[in-house]
């Protein structure tokens, strides 16, 4: 799988940008500013529909502009998809597929697969656990792109069942039977997501504990598990969902007192350790980077497993690394189909690593 072509019009700092791709290594130089990191959060957005700066799409649209465009012609086997996304302010966004347009952005899921490492993924192991959260379930829609119905449907239900929640609280006469509907859509939802994630997690473990030691192999080894916040769960997902109704009746007061919903998917973590110890507050500032790299790559090779050759998209890191973990980067860079690189200056790139070059400079970019 590689992107083709790309092109840009009024996302982030671009008004247009062209660019033509090959399989292969190509590296985007251009000091800090010069818009180099939209290119690839483009190519990203494309494969996830979200950003991995940012959490909203507004911040996506050029100042100044309605709407944003991006356009990818995507090779998989020998066939050639073009994507069209438009993100519009305050309004629905709208996509096509070969000019024709579709009735969901979402339906263009699939269409790439892209595995993104840049400077913001340390908070997959320093920041919160909604950061954990969002890697697995954008893991799940790269597998497998149904999930993101199944993310979206769990969402809305946990929103209505919120918005209700705090409605109980303030008012003794409301009616606590369409709580009981809300409890069972939530424990439908849920458990489906909650499976997923659970098998997600064991099949990527041994993953992402090889990546781990081939770039750190003087540390300690890495695991990774899910910690859910019902405790233990069983696998299949039926009797997931008999154990969040269970869990929703037991704490129905609790949330009733406090307006919110203190069950579910939502309130999740995945738990990172080096040894015997949390990485998140022992882990040091190497060994987060290190962890962090791992996660990808770990989620990098679960594709290639699974038969998919993922876009490799590595934006701004190897500035941030040593020479050993440059090194074992840029041997697992070379093997993959396409990797786009950014970078400050042309000499953070290890040689192995040497390809098409395209300099990003005063709002435009080139290929030299």
């Amino acid at each position: 799988m590689h992107v083709r072509h790309l092109q840009v019009s009024d996302f982030r700092s671009w008004e247009l940008a062209d660019l033509a791709f090959e399989p292969g290594v190509s590296v985007l130089v251009g000091r800090n500013g010069q818009g180099k990191t939209n290119l690839v959060e483009a190519i990203g957005y494309v494969a996830t529909l979200g950003s991995h700066r940012v959490a909203t799409d507004a911040p996506l649209i050029r100042h100044g502009a309605q709407r944003a465009v991006v356009r990818a012609a995507v090779v998989n086997e020998d066939r050639e998809l073009l994507v069209e996304l438009e993100i519009t302010a305050g309004k629905a966004n709208r996509a096509r597929i070969n000019r024709g347009p579709v009735p969901r952005p979402r339906d263009v899921l699939g269409i790439l697969r892209t595995v993104l490492f840049a400077p913001e993924d340390l908070s997959l192991v320093r920041g919160d656990p909604s950061d954990r959260r969002r890697f697995l379930d954008e893991m799940l829609v790269l597998r497998a792109p149904r999930f993101a119905g199944v993310r979206s449907d769990y969402d809305r239900v946990l929103k209505q069942r919120s918005a209700l929640l705090k409605t109980v609280k303030h008012s003794r006469s409301a009616d606590l039977s369409t709580l009981d509907v809300w409890d069972g859509h939530l424990a439908k939802h849920g458990a489906e997501l909650l499976a997923a994630r659970m098998k997600l997690v064991r099949d990527m473990a041994g993953h992402v504990t090889s990546a781990y030691a081939e770039v750190a192999p003087e540390s300690r080894p890495a695991l990774i598990s899910y910690r859910s916040s019902v405790g233990e769960l069983p696998e299949d997902r039926e009797s997931i969902e008999d154990l969040l109704l269970a869990e929703l009746d037991r704490v129905r007061r609790q949330e009733i007192e406090r307006g919110v919903c203190l069950v579910g998917p939502h309130r999740d973590d995945l738990d990172l350790t080096l040894g015997e110890l949390p990485a998140k507050g022992y882990a040091s500032h190497g060994e987060s980077w290190s962890f962090a790299l791992a996660l990808r790559l770990g989620g990098y090779e679960l594709m290639r497993v699974d038969g998919i050759e993922p876009v490799l998209v590595l934006d701004d890191v190897f500035a941030e690394l040593d020479r050993g973990r440059r090194q074992q980067l840029a041997k697992v860079a070379a093997a993959a189909e396409q990797v786009l690189i950014t970078a400050a200056v042309a000499e953070d790139v290890p040689d192995e690593l040497s390809g098409a070059r395209f300099e990003v400079n005063g709002g435009e970019v080139r290929r030299v």
